[in-house]
């Protein structure tokens, strides 16, 4: 909400003519469709464009709002649903590996005379070191809420202060100036040592040497492309392992590439499917409970204070115990 209310008034800063519904306008009508029929029966419009969504109730949302809708391709992915459809038609399995080094091909990233940098397509190995006592993490930048942000904060707890999560304190990226302050801190500080700890957990330790970049690319404060070229241009430069830029690479062009392909391949009955029959609710320590082990007492209570956690932490904690 904050990015979006800054970006709004980047664009009238330019001189564009924008409409912009706040949660808390007496007005908004509180649904994508009756808020499109209201500024077009404002401005007499008859059709809209926007760019893909990336949920299907959205995308249906669009579709039903009685305007003549066009969905444009969505430029924070550089796979388009029926780029991703092509590649897994006709395949008994689909694996990530194959897909992105597709996509390595595809971009040209991380590629010398159409073979894989290195020689080899995949460091996984090379990426499972434990972090050694002492090792000291690079502090990320944190950006002080602006009166924009602040008024957001008090609309989130006012409207959603019982909800999971902590709002203070709040130092995210909410601008482009910000989001690439902090792309350059990574590439800088943390990307040289990603690639041998990037599998590790530390407690009390968050972020180690990870980005924390997945809100800038998911709201579209960065592309994924100048993302990846400057992890790629940092190896070229020789300040970072190909171990590590590979690793972080694979994140962005294959994993994020790759299940948002297959949740658009699946189709909209996609989040419904129990192939393993799972009935239970999850636990109460998944909100805030006494877990009484350690490793999930740390990572929930690191997702509540700041809405995120990395890649090991979702899988081999909070969804390993989940799948359990």
């Amino acid at each position: 909400l904050a990015a979006m209310r800054h970006f709004a008034a980047a664009l009238q800063a330019e001189g564009w003519k924008v409409a912009y519904s706040r949660l808390d306008d007496p007005e908004n009508s509180q649904s994508i469709a009756g808020e499109l029929s209201r500024r077009a029966e404002v401005d007499g419009i008859r059709q809209a464009r926007a760019v893909l969504p990336g949920e299907w109730r959205l995308i249906r949302a669009l579709q039903c709002c009685g305007l003549e809708t066009e969905l444009l391709p969505d430029s924070r992915f550089l796979a388009g649903r029926q780029d991703f459809a092509d590649w897994a038609e006709g395949r008994k399995q689909l694996r990530m590996e194959h897909f992105y080094r597709a996509m390595r091909r595809k971009t040209g990233l991380l590629m010398e005379e159409g073979e894989p940098a290195g020689g080899q397509w995949n460091f996984d190995k090379e990426n499972r070191k434990p972090v050694p006592g002492g090792t000291v993490f690079p502090d990320p930048p944190v950006f002080e809420p602006d009166t924009v942000t602040q008024e957001v904060l008090d609309l989130v707890q006012d409207r959603f202060g019982g909800h999971f999560g902590d709002l203070e304190p709040f130092g995210h990226a909410v601008t482009r100036t910000q989001a690439l302050d902090l792309l350059d801190h990574f590439i800088i500080n943390a990307l040289p040592e990603f690639g041998d700890y990037q599998d590790a957990m530390a407690e009390g330790q968050g972020l180690l040497f990870h980005s924390g970049l997945s809100s800038c690319l998911n709201i579209g404060l960065l592309a994924p492309m100048e993302v990846c070229r400057a992890a790629e241009s940092a190896w070229r430069d020789g300040h970072v392992p190909l171990n590590s830029v590979e690793g972080f690479i694979r994140q962005i062009l294959g994993w994020r590439e790759f299940v948002r392909g297959i949740y658009y391949l699946q189709g909209e009955g996609y989040t419904q499917h129990n192939a393993l029959g799972h009935s239970r609710d999850l636990p109460a320590f998944y909100w805030g409970a006494p877990a009484g082990m350690n490793c999930l007492t740390e990572v929930i209570g690191q997702t509540r204070r700041s809405g995120y956690a990395h890649h090991i932490q979702r899988l081999m904690v909070a969804g390993n115990f989940a799948l359990l």
